[in-house]
This record gives C-alpha cells, structure tokens and sequence, in this order.
C-alpha cells in the first residue's frame, strides 16, 4: 500500500475527482494499460514455471522490464516483487522458488511483481483461472485503498467502485489467460504522465 500507480498524481491534478472518477481510471488500466498487460504477466509466467521453462522465465522477466513506462512504475514493480518472494520464501520455501531467484540473478533481472506472483502461484498448485482473477482483483483494489486515502469519500464508496469493476475484472482476467504478452497492445498515456509527474511531485503520499 505504497503505491498508487500515478493515481495521487491524477487527484492533485483534478484528472481523479471522485469515485466515479476512479473507477473509469481503473476500468482504463485493467482494459487498456498496466493491470492487464500484468495479467498476461502472471498468465504466462505460471506456465513457464508449470511447464519447468527457464528460458521462457527469462524472457518474461526481460518483457516485463521492457512493459514499465516510467521509473515509478518499474520501481513499484521491483520492489513488490521482491516483497513477495521473500515473504513466500519465509512462509512456504521451495527448490523452485530458489532456482527461480538465480535464474534472476544469471541474467542479472530484478523480480517483476506480476512474473513472480505467477511463479510462485504456480509452485504452490494454484489454478491458473483463480490466480489470474485474484491478481486482477487485488491490483484493483491496491488503487480503490490509493483513492480512499486521496479523496475524502469513505469505504462505502470504495466497495461500490470495487463492485462496479467486478465485470472489468472478469473480462481482464479471461483475456490475459488467452493472450500472450507478446500479443498485447496498449494505450494508458494518461496513466503514465501522471506515474512520471508524480516523481517530481512536491508533496506525496506514496512512492509513486
């Protein structure tokens, strides 16, 4: 919850000024910028590891760099992906999860949050469906905590804008299953001036 993905950007600049606001912005990102390009993320590198591919590991990791529009962005990336592996790793050790650290490590890649959420569901058996769906649903709400915090509206609000984005969600979660990263477009520009203004921002909440 250090993160808001430009979001604090977009409230000090009037983009984001209420709840319905923040719902379209969200709706925006998981359709047509970060929340579904990391979906496909985390759809493909849970078969990477499901099928025991490192060399695919590898190119997800270096996709997933290459798919970060601003410092901020690929800082928020770095440091929740290497905040999951650690956690995973104190709580649930695996060979795997180790020998997926080195891969990292050989080719000299910081972990990407969406390729280690689907690393580390894989290792543990998650289905596929259930832990694409539950990455979208958590990216959403990451954001829906970020505006609560940044509009003064409450969590009544919040529970509507979350339940409002569930067929968003859906819809997120069944394409980045059927589409490769490979194959994905995107278009968020206005997502990422805010990432990259927030940098500068004089006063901030959150990292980024």
């Amino acid at each position: 919850y250090s993160f808001s993905h430009g979001i604090e950007h977009a409230c000090a600049t009037g983009l984001i000024r209420n709840a319905c606001d923040l719902r379209d912005w969200i709706a925006a990102l998981l359709g047509h910028g970060s929340g579904g390009i990391d979906a496909s993320l985390v759809a493909a590198s849970w078969r990477a590891e499901t099928a025991g591919n490192d060399d695919r590991l590898a190119e997800l990791a270096t996709l997933a760099d290459a798919w970060r529009a601003t410092a901020e962005t690929a800082l928020e990336s770095r440091a929740q992906g290497h905040a999951f592996l650690t956690a995973i790793a104190a709580g649930w050790p695996a060979p795997r999860l180790d020998a997926y650290r080195q891969l990292l490590a050989r080719i000299e890649r910081q972990p990407a949050y969406a390729c280690a959420v689907g690393v580390g569901t894989a290792i543990a058996g998650i289905p596929l469906a259930v832990t694409v769906l539950a990455f979208v649903h958590a990216f959403a709400a990451g954001l829906v905590s970020a505006g609560v915090r940044l509009i003064p509206w409450g969590q009544s609000a919040a529970l509507r804008v979350t339940a409002d984005l569930e067929a968003c969600l859906r819809a997120t979660a069944a394409g980045a299953i059927a589409t490769p990263p490979e194959a994905i477009t995107a278009c968020a520009l206005a997502a990422e001036w805010t990432s990259a203004r927030h940098e500068t921002q004089d006063v901030r909440l959150f990292r980024s």
